[in-house]
């Protein structure tokens, strides 16, 4: 039987729901019909509707009874596995990006790795204003004198160190940057800048339209993949700065579509 606390919950929309579902399969691998059920207080045919179109998706396999995990589209790595992968890339990436940060400048920050080694060169600059949604971004930029924060609310989400949710993204509206610098799980002609995670993505969305200008900072490993969710379409970038990985068919699709590329050379 249901716990009271479950009953008790506010219902997921469908979209949060299916979110859900591929969170607690990158925990168990396997998860059965009836435990679903329990989990969100829902009927067995909105769970199963809920599996068909994830397959349908590509994003898990059902079987009797229940689903698999199959898709990578829903990984992502946690904060501390992001900090050691590909960190000399983001870094270089980092060095670029510095040079398109001007005296007096506003700017959002999306959270990621790699954003996180652009606030480390900042102090080079004076006047800057940063909105973000990264608390570790945030506590580093504290100290810095010629720098304002403007730190966004919303929920915490664990394992990640940013503000997610309805209450982030009203917190965007009404604000307006000369320059949005973003992260990516994904990028490509086709799918635009995509994420594992639907609250996550509404966050980034937000950032995007209140910038007059929108450079993604990402490494080549990201290049041509999809994640779950499109943040935006590939037309909503002005500009990507990645390393020296990225293959020159993928170059070339950025540069027709016109977009800038900048490509950071390892030292």
């Amino acid at each position: 039987m249901m716990s009271m606390e479950k009953q008790n919950k506010s219902p997921l929309f469908a979209e949060e729901r299916k979110q859900k579902i591929l969170d607690l399969l990158k925990e168990k691998s396997k998860l059965m019909v009836p435990e679903l059920c329990s989990e969100f207080g829902v009927s067995p045919a909105t769970i199963r509707n809920d599996l068909r179109e994830l397959e349908n998706a590509g994003l898990l396999k059902r079987t009797h009874g229940g689903a698999i995990k199959v898709s990578k589209t829903s990984f992502e790595l946690n904060s501390y596995q992001k900090k050691v992968t590909n960190l000399n890339e983001k870094k270089a990436i980092a060095r670029i990006a510095i040079n398109y940060v001007e005296d007096g400048d506003t700017i959002a920050l999306d959270t990621g790795t790699t954003t996180l080694e652009l606030a480390r060169l900042l102090s080079s600059r004076k006047n800057i204003t940063v909105v973000l949604n990264d608390i570790e971004i945030a506590a580093y930029l504290e100290n810095e004198q010629n720098i304002d924060v403007i730190l966004i609310g919303g929920s915490l989400r664990k394992g990640f160190h940013c503000t997610v949710g309805p209450i982030a993204v009203r917190s965007l509206q009404g604000l307006y940057v000369d320059k949005a610098f973003m992260a990516t799980n994904g990028i490509s002609v086709k799918g635009g800048i995509t994420t594992p995670n639907i609250e996550q993505a509404e966050v980034k969305a937000a950032m995007i339209n209140m910038a007059e200008e929108v450079i993604v900072l990402c490494d080549s490993s990201k290049i041509g993949n999809n994640s779950f969710v499109q943040v935006h379409p590939i037309t909503a970038i002005d500009r990507i700065i990645t390393d020296e990985g990225i293959n020159e068919n993928d170059l070339n699709e950025f540069i027709t579509e016109g977009i800038l590329v900048d490509v950071a050379k390892l030292k």
